[in-house]
Parts: structure tokens; C-alpha cells; sequence
């Protein structure tokens, strides 16, 4: 069974259960995120005992709102639209990930996932298969500077890819000068204050290979196949994994039916588990298996 006949058979009760969106749920999950990145800011603000043991934790929570990010492309993380705008928008700015921009990108992400020619995950090029190219991929090198590319290009108005809609690219201009006019800005600062050295750019250049190694996970190792429970991968994990990445280890079941917000994915999961192609018992297993991989 496919993903469209599995979700074509959930019934139509329990599917619009599944769809239901909660700015509780949201905000609540937000809270505890925003409660532990506020805590080991400040033990590394206030130079706390032992401070720099919390600079890698700060890079995790940093470099996660990437998963956050994503969800708001979705608008499933809060009821309302605007909350979803206002927050992509915001956590676009640690991570250098223009909300607007990436909106549409990882809509056709969606649309043609793990296609080798016209998933933009995938740019045309296959994923790690060496050594090499897998150690280039974790240090976060090929996104910092793909990231730095895309800004200038949306900057300037070179914004030619076919899945940006012609609508929306002024605003994308606008994006992009506002964030790398806060860059320039955060630049100047290192000049008077060591805060954002130790607060924001250690940590999530440090932390960058977590993140990769995660995402990796996600496709990785996946044919390039239509069926969503094929070509994405579920990936067996602890609370805390689940709680960072906003329940996206469930990836297989949110590529089935993206339309779910993070809080229903376990419940979606007990649909499709019988069904699943791609499956890790964690993120360990996966990345033993990706290596063996590599020639």
C-alpha cells in the first residue's frame, strides 16, 4: 500500500482529528524549547560554572529551530496562520533560512522528494557516497555557504528557480536585505562585545554536524521512489530527539500526510506503522548503516 490509498483509507472522522491544528499545543511545545534555550544562554552569559560545557547544548537548540522553521512552512504548529508567519519568520534569523524562500523550496521538496533531478534537497547531486564528501556535508559547509548564496541572489533580485512563484519575490528580496542587514549589524558588534561569538556562532557552527546527521537520516539510504512511506524514513527515538525535531522523526508519516501537525504524528504513526518501508531503530543504527554504505 501506497501513501495515497493509506491515507485514502483512515476514516473521515479520524482524519479531520489528525488535521486538527492547537496554538496550545504550539505554544506550549514552544515554551519548554524557548525555557531551555533561555537557561543555557544564560549560564553561558553569566559565565555559570563549568559555562562552556553548555555552548554545544545551546548549538543543538539553536541549529533544531530549523525543525520549527520547516514546521511553519507547513502552518501546522498553531492554529493561527499569523502565529505560524510571525514564528518561521523569526527563527529564520539564528539559522540564516529565509522563511519565505524556504516556504516554496521545501514545498517541492515535497512534490518530487528524493527525485535525483528535481528534489532542491538534492540540487541535482547525489547525497554523501565517500568519505570526503560526507565530512564536507557535516561540517555545514555546503548549507552556510548555499544559504549565503541565496540571500545575496534574493538580495538582488536573482530569484529564477521554478518552484519561487513570480508573487512572491519582492517579498523575498525584502527578506533577505533585512537579515543580512542584521548580520552586517551582528558583525559590527564582535567589534564591542564577545556576546554573539559565544552565544549564537560557536554554538551553531559547532553543533551543525547534529543537525546534518539527523537530516541525513531522513531520506538518506531512501529510493527514489512516488510512495512517501518508501522514500522517507521513520526513524525510532528517545523523547528528547522527538521534543528538539518537533516529532519529525516521524518523517515518513509527515511526508503521507503533511497536513498533520507534530502533535498528531504519533497518532498518524499507528496508522501507517504496518506500512512503513524505510525504518531505523535510531539515529546510531542509521548512521552505521550510512557508512557501511559509503564507497
Amino acid at each position: 500500500m501506497d501513501h495515497r490509498a493509506l491515507i485514502a483509507s483512515i476514516p473521515p472522522e479520524a482524519k479531520d482529528s489528525l488535521q486538527k491544528r492547537s496554538d496550545a499545543a504550539g505554544l506550549r511545545h514552544l515554551a519548554m524549547y524557548g525555557a531551555l534555550l533561555a537557561g543555557t544562554s544564560a549560564c553561558i552569559a553569566l559565565r555559570a560554572p563549568l559555562w562552556p560545557l553548555f555552548i554545544l547544548p545551546q548549538g543543538v537548540l539553536l541549529v533544531f529551530l530549523f525543525t520549527l522553521s520547516h514546521e511553519c512552512t507547513h502552518k501546522t504548529p498553531f492554529r493561527s496562520c499569523w502565529l505560524n508567519d510571525v514564528i518561521g519568520h523569526l527563527v529564520s534569523f539564528p539559522i540564516a533560512l529565509p522563511f519565505t524562500w524556504f516556504r516554496y523550496f521545501h514545498l517541492a521538496h515535497h512534490k518530487w522528494t528524493n527525485h535525483p533531478d528535481k528534489d532542491p534537497e538534492l540540487g541535482g547531486k547525489p547525497r554523501p557516497g565517500n568519505w570526503r564528501d560526507l565530512l564536507i556535508y557535516l561540517s555545514g559547509w555546503p548549507y552556510w555557504a548555499g544559504m549565503a548564496k541565496v540571500l545575496m541572489q534574493n538580495a538582488f533580485g536573482w530569484i529564477d528557480a521554478p518552484y519561487l512563484p513570480a508573487r512572491q519575490h519582492r517579498a523575498m528580496r525584502i527578506e533577505a536585505r533585512l537579515l543580512l542587514g542584521v548580520y552586517v549589524l551582528s558583525g559590527l558588534s564582535l567589534f564591542y562585545s564577545s556576546a554573539l561569538f559565544w552565544l549564537w556562532l560557536l554554538p551553531v557552527l559547532i553543533a551543525q554536524p547534529i543537525l546534518r546527521l539527523y537530516l541525513l537520516a531522513e531520506h538518506g539510504l531512501c529510493p527514489p521512489v512516488a510512495n512517501m512511506l518508501e522514500n522517507s524514513r521513520t526513524t525510532f527515538t528517545n523523547r528528547i530527539v522527538r521534543f528538539l525535531a518537533w516529532n519529525m522523526p516521524y518523517h515518513a508519516e509527515h511526508h503521507a500526510f503533511p497536513n498533520v501537525p507534530f502533535h498528531h504524528l504519533p497518532a498518524l504513526h499507528d496508522w501507517t506503522q504496518a506500512h512503513l518501508k524505510s525504518t531505523s531503530e535510531g539515529y546510531s543504527e542509521f548512521t552505521a548503516d550510512f557508512v557501511q554504505s559509503l564507497r
